[in-house]
């Protein structure tokens, strides 16, 4: 996939996880240090129902985007939900998780993206 679609996929992805109030989004670039996915965006919410929200939110503009969703994992519990998009994948954490598991730290050798760096 092209970098621009990569890069719309990331601000629609986004702008779903802001519209259901997600906390602390992260984007990392880990296309240099990973074949994994070319960006992670980590984000968390502070219950059960607001992270499944937030899960619904990017399926649903990724989807009317074209972009499906190759796998959601850990839906139903609602504690880390990651959902696979192929070169993004967006993890959707209760706040007690996301500190546990701590991606940012694990990921650090990625390339942390600023809100400016998402500009056109």
């Amino acid at each position: 996939m092209s970098e621009n679609r990569t890069l719309e996929m990331v601000k629609l992805a986004k702008a779903a996880l802001e519209d259901k109030k997600g906390q602390n989004i992260k984007i990392i670039d880990i296309s240099k240090v990973s074949v994994l996915a070319d960006y992670f965006i980590i984000a968390d919410g502070s219950n059960p129902n607001q992270v499944q929200a937030m899960a619904d939110s990017v399926e649903e503009a990724l989807g009317n985007a074209g972009y499906p969703c190759r796998q959601i994992e850990g839906y139903g519990t609602a504690n880390w939900i990651l959902m696979d998009y192929g070169d993004i994948i967006i993890h959707a954490f209760n706040r007690e998780d996301r500190l546990f598991y701590d991606l940012e730290r694990i990921w650090r050798d990625g390339k942390f993206l600023e809100p400016e760096d998402m500009n056109d």
